[in-house]
């Protein structure tokens, strides 16, 4: 593990991605930010008795090896994933769970077979609406509730990515090895790791991780009735320079990046008279589907002072990154501007 990583807890393993780290459009497996609802596995599975189980409204239950997943077609997908609960502490109103500043989040391109190609082995029935994950990771506490979850069909079998490999390596370990299922531009909460059974079904998977929690809802609002957390929010976020860093009068690099889930990021801007005025800030590197943008603004500070930076994306569905985030009881989906500001001197 790296511990240049701001961890959390270590049992289960939460950490962030360095602010640094973040500041290349992939980011490294080794600080690419830790989440867990249960134990790592201590070693890997042995792949010669690994065996992916496809069950529930299906014409035919079916088991998978790991060597019938590499003769199937490759896809190869970049997609950002981000924490349900990144930038929670940069809430003005304390909210419940992990205090993520902007490190839970991470760009990586994933290898593996599309979701739909498994699927269609099985044989789909009509009464399937859902798609269920579960890991063979071992849950902790007295209740040793397994970390299930579903999404819908259709986004199971338009955009779906079962990985087994992370930038360029085999899926490492703590990121789900041997198989990760990949809902592109949905939330880390909706992509679970150590894939051993996807099971169809009529309705949506019902269980605490479904229920209870990766919902949004308000203060003396029952969790089941809370939206369910899916697809990533419009954000941009500033990683260059740390916050309170100091400069000499001239110009200074702001860097950051930007993404907008299942949409495409198509401007970022840059106000440094706290939403007065706003100047473009340029997009560069590549641009791909799923994946964040790398942002650059260059700006001549020539006196004394405290200066802050605000930055806003827009992407293509026009959604444009509020000025304030929604506050709700989990601290869910942050982006708002002001949150994510910084500061920095020049003397």
């Amino acid at each position: 593990m790296d511990e240049t990583m701001r961890v959390m807890t270590e049992t289960p393993r939460n950490a962030e991605t360095p602010r640094r780290s973040l500041q290349s459009w992939i980011t490294a497996n080794a600080v690419f930010f830790d989440r867990n609802q249960a134990e790592i596995p201590k070693s890997p599975v042995d792949l010669d008795t690994w065996r992916l189980a496809i069950d529930g409204k299906v014409n035919t239950a079916i088991e998978l090896d790991f060597n019938t997943l590499l003769d199937m077609p490759k896809a190869i997908a970049a997609n950002t994933m981000e924490c349900s609960g990144n930038s929670r502490s940069l809430l003005q109103q304390k909210a419940s769970g992990n205090p993520w500043t902007i490190g839970g989040v991470g760009n990586g391109v994933w290898g593996g077979v599309w979701l739909r190609d498994v699927l269609n082995k099985a044989g789909i029935t009509a009464s399937a609406r859902h798609v269920a994950f579960e890991g063979f990771d071992k849950p902790l506490g007295k209740a040793q509730i397994q970390f299930i979850r579903s999404i819908p069909l259709e986004k199971a079998m338009s955009s779906t990515l079962l990985a087994y490999e992370m930038n360029g390596e085999p899926l490492p370990l703590k990121h789900g090895f041997p198989l990760r299922g990949l809902a592109l531009g949905w939330t880390g909460a909706n992509c679970v790791k150590w894939l051993r059974r996807i099971t169809l079904l009529e309705h949506p998977y019902e269980g605490f991780f479904m229920d209870k929690v990766y919902r949004v809802f308000a203060k003396d609002q029952a969790p089941e009735t809370g939206e369910v957390v899916t697809g990533l929010k419009c954000k941009s976020i500033i990683t260059q320079p740390e916050r309170d860093a100091v400069f000499l009068p001239g110009e200074v690099t702001i860097l950051g990046a930007a993404y907008a889930g299942e949409q495409d990021v198509v401007t970022v801007e840059v106000s440094l008279d706290d939403g007065a005025t706003w100047q473009p800030a340029e997009l560069f590197g590549p641009h791909e589907p799923y994946a964040w943008r790398q942002w650059q603004f260059v700006h001549s500070f020539d006196n004394p002072g405290t200066y802050t930076v605000l930055s806003r994306a827009t992407d293509s569905s026009g959604r444009i990154q509020p000025m304030q985030a929604d506050w709700n009881k989990l601290g869910y989906g942050n982006n708002g501007v002001r949150e994510h500001s910084i500061s920095f001197r020049i003397e």
